[in-house]
């Protein structure tokens, strides 16, 4: 993950398909599919595409719920505007 906690490598995908440590590297050094290890016996080496797209997915999840949070946020302070707050009040209340 970055900084900001958004999925960025095919690892955050592999860590939200099971528990443990069911998998690894064989290069630690060069995280990519070709060097996936599966250590566990009782799952599957998910497919490169699968990573790929598994990876899209977690990532536009985090970007919909950061635009939601924020839609929010806009909503929230609007309404509290139209309560007759101003922005120091909204501020005071919000830490925004």
């Amino acid at each position: 993950m970055d900084i900001n906690g958004r999925p960025n490598h095919i690892e955050d995908y592999l860590v939200s398909l099971h528990t443990g440590q069911w998998f690894g590297w064989s290069n630690s050094k060069n995280k990519v599919h070709a060097n996936l290890i599966i250590h566990d016996d009782s799952k599957t080496k998910p497919t490169e595409q699968e990573c790929i797209d598994g990876l899209a997915q977690l990532q536009s999840d985090f970007d919909t719920a950061q635009t939601n949070a924020e839609t929010k946020k806009t909503s929230g302070k609007q309404k509290l505007k139209d309560l007759g707050l101003d922005d120091d009040e909204i501020k005071a209340l919000m830490g925004a």
